[in-house]
C-alpha cells in the first residue's frame, strides 16, 4: 500500500481537533460530524450557520 493511501485513510478517520466545536472548513471534520450527527454536509453547514459552531447546539438543531 502506498503512503498516500495511508494518509488519506488517516485523514478520513481523524476526529475533530476540538470536539466541542463543529468546523466545516476541514474535510475530515465535516466527515466526522456528518457521521456523528447522521446528516448531510448541506444540513451540517446550514445548522452551523443557524446556531454557531457549538457541537451541542448543532446536534440539538439537527435532531429537534
Amino acid at each position: 500500500m502506498s503512503k498516500g493511501i495511508d494518509n488519506k485513510n488517516e485523514a478520513q478517520n481523524r476526529g475533530p481537533l476540538d470536539a466541542t466545536k463543529v468546523n466545516v472548513s476541514e474535510p475530515w471534520e465535516v466527515a466526522y460530524w456528518t457521521r456523528k450527527f447522521d446528516c448531510t454536509k448541506h444540513e451540517l453547514v446550514h445548522a452551523v450557520q443557524e446556531v454557531g459552531t457549538s457541537a451541542v447546539a448543532v446536534e440539538k438543531h439537527l435532531h429537534y
